[in-house]
């Protein structure tokens, strides 16, 4: 795992690289406790950024209609403001995260058309 995410309970402060867990931990961090016990869970297919030059604003929602144009607004259930230095960070531990998880299960192929049978990169194989 690594600083942002090291496991269910427990964290390390914003600090040195973002990188390292266990013994050979950057000097920066410190462990600390984590009580997600009022954390809240929701599911989101779309997302939107947005910022000023300050903050960073990510808005997620749910499309009904995600394969067509949506036939009326798009309702934003969540909103999450951070600085761009915590926007850097979470970039840096999702693309870590993916990498282990293709490395692990595959690419994720992010169009549609081609992870369909039949589509048109399958030549009509299923």
């Amino acid at each position: 795992m690594n600083s942002f995410y090291p496991g269910p309970k427990e964290g390390f402060s914003p600090g040195g690289d973002g990188g390292s867990d266990g013994p050979g931990r950057s000097p920066g961090q410190t462990p600390f406790q984590v009580d997600d016990s009022k954390a809240s869970t929701s599911y989101a297919n779309f997302c939107r950024i947005t910022g000023t030059p300050e903050e960073v604003f990510i808005d997620f929602g749910i499309n009904l209609q995600p394969f067509a144009p949506p036939a009326g607004p798009i309702v934003i259930t969540q909103r999450i403001v951070m600085n761009y230095y915590t926007a850097k960070r979470l970039l840096q531990v999702l693309h870590l995260t993916i990498q282990r998880h293709e490395a692990t299960f595959g690419v994720l192929e992010t169009d549609v058309q081609k992870r369909m049978r039949g589509g048109p990169s399958s030549g009509g194989q299923p």
